[in-house]
């Protein structure tokens, strides 16, 4: 007579138990979420929360973001920063305005800030050589001269030449400010030679001085005459392709919001903020 072996049941391993369990769940009509996803919990880890994600999978930005910006960068990057913000919530941008020299030397000297734009590599070369800038600047637009006169061009100037005219007042920058420097470098192609009545320490105070009638005419960016269009004519000048502007951003090597200084420097170099800055005069680089 033959002998039949007993048929044994697999062990269930804590594996096995959850599968048979879930499908019990199954069963029932309660759905996949009631059981769960397993975890590792044999090993001792759980699985990492995803963090929060903007459009293009980048982290979005938190608390505030210190941007030092040329005075010329005002009106649009007023506006970009509004943007951004709205783009990320929880962040707030706080701008300080200037001639790129004197930022450039309040970095060195170490004042709290995310991202330094200049108006000129000469600028952000000082930054970088005292090693306050994190990785490389990037060129994200250029900026060109023209001649601000007050409206309708009372003193008819048609050109550099005109500015060296008896009885004509004229504003420039100071040669250690970008706007200076490349107003030297237009006057120098053109073979003149000028002197001004007062020299500013950024575009935005020779512009003033056209509008308040101290003067008859400032060499200043082409993008603070359209910014300023109710009040100010432009007079453009062929010497003014001799002296473009490339204006370099970076994020700095003490920035205190460093996630918050790559959001806004990702944001600045992108095509929807170079829409901005074109429509508001600026050249592509």
């Amino acid at each position: 007579m033959s002998t039949r072996t007993p048929v044994r049941t697999p062990a269930r391993t804590p594996a096995r138990r959850l599968v048979v369990a879930c499908a019990a769940v199954l069963a029932l009509g309660l759905g996949a979420s009631a059981c769960g996803s397993s975890s590792s919990s044999d090993s001792g880890t759980s699985a990492a929360p995803s963090a929060p994600a903007s459009a293009g999978g980048a982290v979005k930005a938190r608390g505030t973001v210190t941007v030092f910006a040329a005075a010329s960068l005002k009106e649009t990057f007023t506006d970009l920063g509004k943007k951004f913000e709205a783009a990320n919530p929880g962040a707030k941008v706080v701008f300080n305005f200037g001639g790129s020299s004197s930022l450039a030397t309040s970095i060195n000297s170490g004042a709290p800030a995310d991202v330094f734009a200049a108006a000129s590599p000469a600028t952000m070369k000082t930054v970088t050589d005292a090693g306050g800038v994190s990785g490389q600047p990037t060129t994200f637009v250029r900026n060109t001269l023209t001649i601000a006169v007050p409206k309708g061009n009372p003193k008819h100037v048609a050109g550099l030449k005109d500015l060296t005219a008896p009885g004509v007042k004229v504003a420039l920058c100071a040669k250690e400010v970008p706007c200076g420097a490349a107003a030297l470098t237009a006057l120098k192609a053109a073979d003149l030679q000028l002197t001004p009545v007062t020299l500013e320490q950024d575009v935005k105070g020779a512009l003033t001085k056209v509008e308040l009638g101290e003067v008859d005419a400032s060499l200043v960016y082409k993008t603070d005459v359209h910014a300023d269009a109710a009040k100010i004519d432009g007079v453009d000048f062929p010497e003014a392709a001799k002296a473009v502007n490339d204006y370099p951003v970076a994020t700095l090597a003490k920035a205190p919001n460093k996630d918050g200084a790559a959001a806004f420097l990702a944001y600045v170099t992108s095509p929807e903020a170079r829409q901005v800055l074109t429509a508001a005069g600026f050249q592509a680089p």
